[in-house]
């Protein structure tokens, strides 16, 4: 998949950050001393990090250069890597490994998840926050114009690019590791100006695979202009003039 938009990513930058504060607060580690930021993006999550631990030792990694070249830009004194988390290898143990709205993107959960809880210390936390709105209108919408004739077999990996499993998945997987688990589910009702509004939020997350499938200018142009109508049809204008966004995430601490 290609480099990511750290400008267009950030335009939502309060909504966006709002899921990692909520996933911050529930982490009961008092005072850890190593802390990883895993799909760090331009840094915004990984600041929130060191407010809450000052004294610990903050590390951001990310897998698109042109988020971790924003977050050093906007963060010069903090701690960034370049690095995939499927081949992430950093020494254990870290006292608190976190992960906002980044661990969707990777595949085979089944695996990569027992793996990062295995480098987390004794009495620490795994603690993970992911989109969970496969369900929701603007999702269907992206499935079904995708699975049209002519750009149907473009768009084969685009349709399988975002991997979230149920709640009971990851306690099933990772009760028999964890001395105990938090899991729940958050509905956020994001007030956007517009149906164009929310295009705009996922043409900067979860409209990108499916752009990048297409092989032209014309291609994406289309198959924005359909989303954007079938968007206007889903969710529909307030009193005010704006939309609701409804966003459910997915989130879950486990402890060693």
């Amino acid at each position: 998949m290609g480099n990511w938009n750290p400008d267009l990513y950030l335009r939502f930058a309060e909504e966006r950050t709002q899921p990692a504060i909520d996933l911050l607060a529930r982490v009961a580690v008092a005072q850890p001393r190593r802390v990883v930021d895993v799909g760090c993006g331009p840094g915004n999550s990984t600041a929130l990090l060191r407010a809450r631990w000052p004294d610990a030792e903050v590390i951001g990694f990310d897998n698109s250069p042109d988020m971790i070249a924003a977050a050093s830009k906007s963060h010069p004194r903090g701690q960034w890597l370049l690095a995939d988390v499927n081949s992430w290898a950093d020494p254990p143990p870290f006292d608190v490994i976190f992960s906002n709205a980044a661990l969707h993107w990777a595949p085979d959960h089944a695996k990569l998840l027992p793996r990062l809880f295995g480098m987390v210390g004794p009495g620490g936390a795994l603690a993970v926050q992911m989109p969970h709105h496969i369900q929701s209108p603007v999702h269907r919408l992206m499935l079904e114009i995708s699975a049209r004739t002519e750009w149907r077999d473009l768009l084969n990996q685009a349709r399988t690019a975002i991997v979230v499993e149920e709640p009971s998945f990851y306690y099933d997987l990772l009760q028999p590791l964890a001395g105990r688990i938090d899991l729940w589910e958050t509905e956020y009702q994001h007030v956007m100006d517009s149906p164009a509004a929310i295009l705009a939020w996922i043409r900067g997350t979860g409209l990108r695979p499916f752009l990048q499938g297409l092989e032209t200018d014309e291609q994406r142009r289309r198959f924005e202009e359909l989303l954007l109508a079938g968007l206007e049809q889903s969710y529909s204008r307030r009193v005010d003039g704006r939309v609701l966004f409804p966003f459910r995430r997915l989130f879950f601490v486990a402890y060693h």
